[in-house]
């Protein structure tokens, strides 16, 4: 799919813009509003999405950021606090207003097994790769990006991953991460059906760039077949190290995070 013009993102988000008191605008972070970088814990969105983002929450019924950070380590990247933050792959649940993310019940009892069993793999031997280890409350993630060795390292987090399976804990591999999760089905597509079901809107729009978006795409497909939002547009977020069926399954395509900005910029009027 070739990437679409600011014209046809226009028209496609129409239903949005004509009725923005009945519609939700929805996205991803990490290589979506903050470009992919070195160590996760450095991205930044850039303030003048900040204030795009401002903009619109005060415009459409429901703008909420869906990410894998922990919710509120996701809202002190975006930097705006009057929208909803859904973390650690829907397992948390951030609202305008709340001091403290709700944490799925199940996901909570898991939280310190989680995280016991991933400090424990740290090691001197990893610090020497520059693996670092990125703490997300009840999900603990291994970062390779950068490592001296990137394929020794990864050797090593294989290890470590089948040593998580084998202890009973879910894994899941992103761009050169590792998440070790409790073994609870939660992702991010559950996280904005709970969102619009709190919310309930006419249309809806979500922007995403790696595979955990990927299951948004099939909830905001199945919400407009069961006839619960009449419009939802996919906007596939284009990049090199992306999963080619965010590309191939998207309603809109657009290259990386300058070109979401041209979505909110449209969202935005």
């Amino acid at each position: 799919m070739s990437v679409t013009s600011v014209e046809t993102i226009a028209e496609a988000l129409r239903p949005l813009t004509e009725r923005p008191e009945e519609a939700a605008v929805l996205c991803d972070i990490d290589g979506t509003l903050a470009p992919i970088v070195e160590r996760a814990e450095e991205a930044t969105v850039p303030e003048a999405t900040s204030r795009l983002l401002g903009r619109i929450a005060r415009r459409y019924r429901v703008v909420a950021c869906i990410s894998g950070r922990g919710a509120a380590e996701a809202r002190r990247i975006v930097g705006v606090g009057g929208i909803a933050y859904a973390g650690a792959h829907g397992a948390e649940l951030l609202l305008p207003g709340q001091a403290q993310a709700e944490l799925v019940p199940a996901f909570a009892t898991w939280a310190d097994r989680v995280r016991d069993f991933a400090l424990g793999k740290d090691s001197p031997e990893l610090r020497m790769m520059r693996v670092r280890i990125e703490d997300k409350g009840a999900i603990m993630a291994f970062h390779w990006r950068g490592a001296r060795d990137e394929a020794a390292a990864l050797t090593q987090i294989e290890a470590i991953a089948a040593e998580a399976e084998s202890g009973g804990f879910f894994t899941h591999w992103g761009r050169k991460v590792l998440e070790i999760r409790p073994p609870v089905q939660i992702d991010k597509g559950q996280a904005v059906r709970e969102l619009l079901r709190r919310a309930p809107v006419r249309a809806a729009v979500f922007g995403g760039d790696d595979a955990t978006d990927l299951d948004v795409f099939d909830v905001l497909g199945g919400l407009r077949s069961e006839g619960a939002i009449e419009t939802a547009i996919c906007v596939g977020v284009r990049s090199d190290e992306g999963p080619a069926a965010i590309v191939d399954r998207a309603d809109l395509v657009v290259d990386g995070t300058p070109g979401f900005v041209q979505v909110l910029e449209v969202l935005a009027g």
